[in-house]
C-alpha cells in the first residue's frame, strides 16, 4: 500500500500590526466614569479654597496614623517628582521598542504630554480651586504618575488576573503619594482623586485615538493551511 500523505500545517501567521494598541474591553466605560468623577469634584471646588467633607475626613485619618511619622511622608511623594516621572516614561519606552512594539512606545510618551498640559493649562485654571496660594485641582503631580502607571496597566497582556493585579499594583503607589501629600500639606484629598480619575480618563482616550490610527489596531490572525479558524485579537 502506498504511503498516505497528510497536509502539513503551517505555522499561523499573525498579521497584526507590530505595536499595536489594544484597549482593553470595558476600558471606555471606566474613563466614562473616571471623567464623570473628575468633572463633579472639581465643579463642587469650583472657585474655592476650603476643605470639603470628605479632605477633611481624610486629612485627619492621615494624621492621626501619621502623626509622629513625618519622615515617612515625603519618601511616598518620592514616584511624583518630575525626573522619576520622566525616567520611568523613558524606561517603558525604551522597554517597548526593545519588545518590538514602537505604537504602544508612542503610547508612553505621547499620553503624559496631552495629561500634563491639559491639566496644567486648562483644568487647573479652569477650576480655580486654591490651596494655599496655589491651583491644586486636580493635583498635577497625581496626573503625571497615574499617567504613566495608566499606560503600564494598558499594556499588561490580557489573560486571568494579570491586569487586575497590575491595577492593584498600580493603585498603590499613587495611593502612598496621595497620602503623603496630604500629610505634608501639599494637597486636599480631593484634588489626587481627582487628579488620579483626569489621568485614567484622558490616558485611555488617547491609546483609543492611537488605535483608531492606520495600523493602530490588532487584527485578527490567519490561519494556517489546515483549516483552522482565526484566531480573535
Amino acid at each position: 500500500m502506498g504511503e498516505i500523505h497528510r497536509p502539513r500545517r503551517e505555522p499561523r501567521r499573525n498579521t497584526g500590526q507590530a505595536g499595536a494598541v489594544a484597549v482593553p474591553r470595558g476600558a471606555a466605560a471606566v474613563a466614562v466614569v473616571a471623567a464623570a468623577l473628575t468633572l463633579a469634584l472639581g465643579l463642587w471646588h469650583a472657585g474655592g479654597s476650603a476643605p470639603g467633607p470628605l479632605d477633611r475626613a481624610v486629612a485627619d485619618a492621615v494624621h492621626a496614623v501619621l502623626t509622629g511619622h513625618e519622615p515617612l511622608l515625603r519618601p511616598a511623594t518620592l514616584p511624583t517628582h518630575p525626573a522619576v516621572v520622566l525616567a520611568a516614561i523613558g524606561a517603558v519606552a525604551a522597554t517597548c521598542l526593545a519588545r518590538g512594539r514602537p505604537r504602544a512606545a508612542l503610547l508612553a510618551v505621547v499620553a503624559p504630554a496631552v495629561t500634563v498640559p491639559v491639566n496644567t493649562w486648562l483644568l487647573k485654571p479652569g477650576f480655580g480651586r486654591m490651596y494655599g496660594d496655589h491651583l491644586a485641582y486636580p493635583s498635577g503631580h497625581t496626573v503625571s504618575l497615574a499617567t504613566v502607571l495608566t499606560v503600564v496597566v494598558l499594556l499588561v497582556p490580557p489573560g486571568g488576573w494579570t491586569r487586575t493585579a497590575a491595577v492593584a499594583v498600580a493603585a498603590l503607589p499613587v495611593t502612598l503619594a496621595g497620602i503623603g501629600m496630604v500629610g505634608l500639606g501639599y494637597h486636599y484629598g480631593t484634588d489626587i482623586v481627582g487628579g488620579a480619575a483626569f489621568a485614567v480618563a484622558a490616558t485611555v482616550a488617547v491609546a483609543a485615538l492611537l488605535a483608531r490610527l492606520p495600523g493602530g489596531r490588532q487584527r485578527r490572525t490567519v490561519p494556517g493551511e489546515g483549516g483552522e479558524p482565526a484566531d480573535r485579537a
